[in-house]
């Protein structure tokens, strides 16, 4: 599918009214299993990007350039939308054109766009930007877009920084006029969004949180819920599990979690499909 059939196919899901659990995913196998265990989307943030291409924390390191690559790596193994992090637009609002260009290029099917400043992922106190200057930079993208079907989406961390939900909701409802497709209120818990989502008059998208189930989100209104870290714990797991008992036991094979999955991994990475081909077209 082209990425305009992708970012309608989003909109689609979108208008379904059901909740869309959305696994974060930190690579392109990540990616391909997740499309494989039957997820209709899958999203590419910041967080699992840093972990696994810098070996960083999220802290504000990864560039344009690393975002958008990485993003398109995503786009490229699967058959499904992607949702990608645009982080606060990478530039000043009137370069914000190339920020979304490079990932209209790269084929995602909406960006986030945030008024975060500093403090995420860390004990920091966050700081978010003036809500005019979040409008000027939404306008921005929202402008620059080639194509119109690309979902933006507008993230505000004013949640995390009062349980009073006004400021919270105000910015939502700029965003919303100011023409975002989606709002997404960071930090705003089930027990909060279901008291005020009457008076959030779009499509909003939340993050999960440890303790809170899918059928709470549900019943609090959200539209999207991301599992951010989801596949990156996952393999964090995994693998330091795997790897600690090689160490122990020094027998490759006395893992079977490992060994047996050879055969399956090499045929869903598409290793009999390229043999196909080769019969077909030859190897020189």
């Amino acid at each position: 599918m082209s990425a305009t059939a992708m970012r309608l196919a989003l909109r689609e899901l979108l208008r379904s009214g059901k909740t869309l659990p959305v696994p974060g995913v930190y690579d392109a196998v990540s990616a391909a299993l997740t499309q494989a265990a039957g997820f209709s989307a899958v999203y590419v943030g910041s967080y699992a990007t840093a972990a696994s291409r810098l070996g960083q924390p999220d802290v504000g390191i990864v560039s344009l350039t690393e975002m958008a690559m990485h993003a398109q790596s995503i786009v490229e193994a699967v058959g499904v939308p992607v949702i990608a992090d645009f982080e606060d637009g990478f530039g000043k609002p009137p370069n914000l054109w190339r920020s979304v260009r490079e990932f209209e290029r790269a084929g995602v099917s909406a960006i986030h766009l945030e008024d975060h400043v500093q403090g995420k992922h860390t004990s920091f106190q966050r700081v978010i930007r003036p809500l005019p200057q979040m409008l000027d930079r939404l306008k921005a993208t929202l402008d620059a877009r080639e194509d119109p079907n690309l979902l933006v989406i507008a993230r505000t961390d004013a949640a995390w920084l009062s349980d009073d939900p006004t400021e919270a909701l105000e910015r939502m409802d700029a965003f919303l006029e100011a023409g975002a497709d989606m709002v997404f209120p960071a930090g705003m818990k089930p027990d909060r969004l279901g008291k005020v989502r009457s008076r959030i008059k779009g499509k909003v998208m939340v993050t999960n949180f440890k303790g809170v189930s899918l059928a709470q989100e549900e019943a609090a209104g959200a539209d999207v819920v991301l599992y951010y870290g989801f596949c990156l714990y996952a393999a964090f797991h995994g693998v330091r599990s795997a790897l600690s008992a090689f160490a122990a036991g020094r027998d490759f094979n006395a893992l079977p979690e490992v060994v047996d999955s050879i055969d399956e991994f090499e045929r869903f990475i598409g290793y009999d499909a390229f043999a196909v081909r080769a019969k077909k077209y030859g190897l020189a």
